[in-house]
This record gives C-alpha cells, structure tokens and sequence, in this order.
C-alpha cells in the first residue's frame, strides 16, 4: 500500500511577517490551522511540521502535532522537507504550504493521488484559472502552461503564453488560456531526494522557481485544475483577510 504523508515546512524568519508560523489567526496560530486542515485530508497517513525554531516546536506539539526539527539555512521549503523526512517511511511526500490556513484538505488528496498507481508522473501540483488582467502580468504571479495530459511545459512569472496578434487580456474562450500556479507539491520520495540533489539551473536562477529544476532534470509534474485559491499570509493585511474568511466560513 502507497504511505503518504505531509509535510508543512514552518521557518521562523519572513522579512515582510518576521514569526509568521506563529502568527495568530482567531486566538490560534498560523501553522496549527493548516495542520489542522492538512489532517483532514484522507490521504495522508500522517502530518509533519518541519521548523528550524524551538518556539514553534514547542507551540505545535503542545497542539498534539508532531514535529521535525531541520537546519536554518535551507535556501527552500523542498530542502527542509526532503530533511525531515529522513528516517521516516513514506512512498509520496505531500509539501503543504505553512501560509495557507484554509488550505482544502481535498486538494491535498487530489494532488497527492495523482501519484499513485500512475508512474507517469514524479510531481504533482495544482493550478487556478486566471482571470484578472494584472495578475497576468503581475510578476509576483508565477503561470503555468500545461501539455494535453495537463503536464506542466513551463512555470514563469512572465505572460506564458504569450498572445502574438491580439491583446494579452482575458477575452472569452471555452478555457482559460491562463493558469495560475498552486504551491502545493506531492513528490515521489526517490524523485525528492534526486531534486535537492541536483544543482539549480539556469531557469530557476533566472525565474527563482525551484520547479524549474524539476522539469530540467527530466521530471514530469502533473498539474490539477481547481477552482481553489486559498489564501496566503504574508502581511499584516492578510492577516486580516484570513481571520475575516475564517469567521465566513464559521470556522472560529
């Protein structure tokens, strides 16, 4: 039987949020929410906090949580979970973003079984149709262009695809034309350990996307459609966005 597990990688340091795992959300913090919606999905035989912080060590098991303690200066949340996963048997790792505390516990299973019983794909991950015209231009908006299998081609910040003979904008299709990209990964644990093994590439430099190196080396990611965004908490005016869709959905 496939084992698979998640992993939600918690540094301490954020330049715009500085202790953001323990920033609180409705009386409880960050990183116990999404641990606490990561437990729900089906999938995972079990959910693992990796931090480079006592203090949220301390927080999260004091919650009922278990936690793997790693190195500081991990330059990514992959090279801290392929850390923390050492000694601990799993199949297919699921990496959960530590800033998402309405992460939905069925996207983590849609993601993570993708990968099994399929051995097409070493990755999976999750986009968003596209919709809003400076988001597609937006930089800070990372896009993704998938095959016919829904196999990613290409991660960018830039406008991929690029629309020669009309305005790059939203007009009407049958589909979007424009993805935008989920952080959530599931990996193949023998494909983790190759990744953060290998060097970055040119693209990942340039990009400063580690899927990238994914695609470099050869991996195929599998990308599943959803209509799930999410929300992600990394100022002080998320902070308040995230508490105010926690109430929404009576959650707190």
């Amino acid at each position: 039987m496939t084992k698979i597990i998640g992993v939600i990688p918690a540094r301490w340091a954020s330049t715009r949020l500085p202790g953001k795992p323990l920033q609180p959300l409705c009386g409880k913090p960050l990183v116990q929410w999404v641990a606490e919606r990561a437990s729900k999905a089906a999938t995972l035989s079990d959910v693992f906090i990796a931090t480079d912080d006592e203090r949220v060590r301390s927080a999260m098991e004091g919650a009922g949580f278990k936690v793997v303690m790693t190195a500081v200066e991990h330059p990514s949340g992959t090279d801290r979970i392929a850390e923390a996963i050492h000694g601990i048997d799993a199949d297919i790792v699921v990496n959960i973003q530590g800033d998402e505390p309405l992460i939905d516990p069925g996207l983590i299973d849609e993601v993570a079984g993708a990968l099994v019983g399929n051995d097409r794909w070493q990755m999976a991950t999750a986009a968003v149709p596209l919709t809003d015209v400076k988001a597609v231009q937006s930089a800070s908006v990372v896009k993704v262009v998938m095959d016919e299998e829904d196999g990613a081609l290409f991660f960018s910040r830039s406008v991929i695809p690029f629309v020669r003979d009309e305005t790059p904008g939203i007009e009407a299709r049958e589909e979007s034309l424009y993805w935008r990209h989920i952080g959530i990964y599931a990996y193949r644990r023998d494909f983790l350990e190759k990744l953060v093994r290998a060097a970055p590439c040119q693209t990942e430099k340039a990009e400063k996307l580690e899927q990238l190196r994914a695609l470099h080396i050869g991996g195929r990611i599998k990308v599943i459609r959803t209509d799930h965004m999410g929300i992600g908490v990394d100022t002080p005016e998320d902070v308040e966005r995230a508490e105010k869709a926690i109430r929404e959905m009576n959650l707190a």
